[in-house]
């Protein structure tokens, strides 16, 4: 038996009860609908479909084609809209009340009949909710196209911002979906594994990306959201995707996983290493700088702490390395990047929003140090837990060069 089989066996009974995290999702969904006194939300996202109902098809196909939908009714039942042949996907799945054929108004699948379609797909939400909102028509909508939102205003929907009561739904986890979010860190963790083992001079980054791809799928996971790996000159300035580019001796090699593992839940690590050699003065410099900032915030987070207050003692990042800063000091994860996220000091007038820490949220701690102008930079990232205690770290992945 080989180690990807041995892994696979390993990853491929769940470690929580499945029905239980269905069930806590969904009562997070509904204790947001009832606090803001929505009627219902409907649903199109597939991260969102997915933390809902824990029911899951084509998702990346999902995210650009609004043919499958969830209506999630406050106090009355849930309602998957699912395309011809595709009904079977929820069987056994105790959050979905009722399936329907889905109505696909968007202009791939109705051309000229656009309207027609969309007024069709209006009416039939609208009754919906009218049947069991009561006289309640408020409807959260997390994201549609202008021609349906259009025919729900002329059925008399009063239409709210659906990504709040998501965003704010999804931010504390259960036991269960930790348990669920340890196997996917364990499964990303099998892949980087595998590009370290994999780590010579000659392999091109996309080679060695694909080595975390084939890993993730082999042993059950869905899909990564970036392809966020590069090599020599190419880690400074960072947010460049991995290429043809042959990584040579003595290269760094910076990447950020964003896997999406098992279960639907992501594991968002990144490390960097040296490329069959020792690293260089300035090499071990820059690691040594992002693992302090690392280690500094982490060390800071504690539930009731205000994101501002995060901002305010989060670790002083030198001046040469200012410019190219990573976009934030961390952010929530769970199904995928969620709120919150942690602005700097520096960028929080201009960009952020306050808040405070919570237990059971997950942040990923995130550095990147890479002087402006410079040949080299060192992206690291850890996956952190908030607890009533403190932290756990639980990302296990050695941070070493």
């Amino acid at each position: 038996m080989t180690s990807t089989q041995h892994g696979a066996m390993e990853f491929s009974v769940p470690p929580a009860d499945l029905d239980e995290v269905r069930a806590y999702r969904l009562r997070r969904v509904r204790a947001e609908l009832v606090r803001r006194d929505y009627a219902a939300i409907l649903l199109f996202d597939p991260i969102n479909t997915r933390y809902a109902t824990d029911v899951t098809n084509m998702q990346l196909w999902s995210m650009h084609n609004e043919q499958r939908y969830v209506l999630v009714t406050a106090e009355g039942p849930v309602v998957l809209f699912e395309g011809e042949s595709a009904q079977h996907l929820c069987e056994d799945i105790p959050t979905i009340d009722e399936v329907r054929h889905s109505t696909a108004w968007y202009y791939f699948a109705a051309g000229d009949r656009q309207a027609e379609m969309a007024t069709r797909w209006a009416a039939e939400i609208a009754d919906l909710v009218r049947l069991h909102g009561g006289r309640n028509n408020r409807l959260a909508v997390d994201k549609a196209g202008y021609p349906g939102l259009h025919e729900l205003k002329k059925q008399d929907m009063s239409l709210f911002d659906g990504f709040p009561v998501m965003e704010q739904a999804r931010e504390i986890k259960s036991p269960g979906e930790i348990s669920l979010m340890r196997c996917a860190i364990g499964v990303c963790e099998a892949g980087i594994s595998a590009m370290h083992e994999a780590l010579i001079p000659g392999i091109t980054e996309n080679q060695l990306w694909a080595k975390l791809h084939e890993t993730n799928i082999a042993l059950g996971g869905e899909w990564i959201e970036t392809r966020l790996l590069t090599s020599g000159p190419r880690t400074n300035p960072w947010y460049q995707e991995c290429s043809h580019r042959v990584i040579e001796q003595g290269d760094l090699v910076s990447f950020d996983t964003d896997l999406i593992g098992p279960y639907g839940y992501c594991a968002d690590i990144s490390r960097t290493w040296v490329c069959v050699d020792q690293p260089t003065r300035e090499q071990s410099q820059l690691h040594s700088l992002a693992l302090e900032e690392i280690t500094h915030n982490i060390a800071l987070l504690k539930p009731g702490l205000s994101l501002r207050e995060l901002a305010e003692r989060a670790w002083p990042i030198p001046d040469q390395y200012q410019a190219n800063h990573y976009s934030c000091i961390g952010h929530g994860v769970g199904l995928a990047d969620e709120y919150p996220s942690l602005t700097h000091l520096q960028d929080f007038d201009r960009t952020g929003y306050d808040d405070t820490l919570k237990a059971g949220t997950v942040v990923c701690m995130e550095s990147y140090i890479g002087e402006e102008g410079g040949t080299q930079g060192v992206k690291l990232e850890e996956q952190v837990l908030l607890t009533l205690d403190g932290v756990e770290i639980l990302s296990t992945y050695p941070t070493d060069l």
